[in-house]
């Protein structure tokens, strides 16, 4: 079985987040990035496949040369070979057309992408790559076991859980929970060494028009000062709920 892992380079969760040229341009300086929290659970998920199956994993990415460090990192992770497509992440049709061109060429069986990246948290483009591909798709997916061309995959859906059966070939968007967060792993140095050794191809770039653009980002609004109100004083507690609050 060949896997195709979608690598998303999306900033640390903890890194403090600014804009440039007039809030048009997202700054990058000082920021740390890392594998897309969602595609890190399928790329542990895949290793599983490779060690029980004997499955190859490759790692995809679009993205400038700033993302091969990422790259690496999968790499280190486990994945046999990375594969970098030569052209800004600008919209997701355009991202899902360069992937498409990816799996096409390389015969995937599965492709397993994040749910959606935490940056813009678009959501697109696992089912779009589907589309393009026409291979069957299952999003939000937690749990998946793949038995020659047939596969179980779990679902989380409004309220519980569903499981539904399909066949390969497949895409499917996943998410936390698709492994525990405990089995995650973190590269040592031997995985390190031998990720140094490991083919990072470079792909140039289909024609695919973008079909969204960015104009311009914002912050959210600062959080209002904080009143406190004694826990003896529940007149006016409720006078402030209902008054100033407005939520009585």
């Amino acid at each position: 079985m060949k896997i195709l892992v979608c690598i998303s380079h999306v900033p640390d969760t903890t890194s403090k987040i600014n804009f440039t040229d007039g809030d048009t341009k997202f700054d990058t300086n000082g920021v740390q990035f890392v594998i897309n929290p969602n595609d890190e659970f399928g790329l542990t998920r895949a290793m599983w496949f490779k060690e029980k199956q004997g499955a190859e994993v490759t790692v995809a990415n679009v993205g400038g040369a700033e993302t091969e460090p990422t790259l690496r990192k999968s790499l280190a992770i486990g994945a046999d070979a990375a594969i970098r497509v030569n052209t800004p992440a600008t919209d997701g049709f355009s991202v899902a057309r360069q992937l498409a061109k990816i799996v096409e060429d390389g015969g995937y069986d599965l492709v397993i992408a994040g749910r959606e990246s935490i940056d813009y948290n678009g959501g697109m483009v696992p089912g779009m790559l589907a589309g393009l591909t026409n291979a069957n798709f299952v999003n939000n997916c937690i749990g998946l076991e793949v038995e020659g061309t047939s596969v179980t995959a779990i679902r989380e859906i409004d309220g519980g859980k569903e499981t539904v059966s399909t066949a390969l070939p497949l895409v499917i968007g996943g998410q936390k929970g698709l492994v525990e967060e405990s089995d995650l792993r973190i590269p040592n140095m031997r995985g390190i060494m031998m990720a140094r050794k490991k083919p990072l191809t470079v792909a140039e770039p289909v024609d695919a028009k973008a079909e969204t653009t960015s104009v311009k980002f914002e912050k959210p609004a600062p959080k209002g000062a904080v009143k406190l109100v004694s826990p003896d004083n529940l007149d006016e507690l409720v006078d402030l709920l209902h008054n100033e609050a407005k939520v009585i």
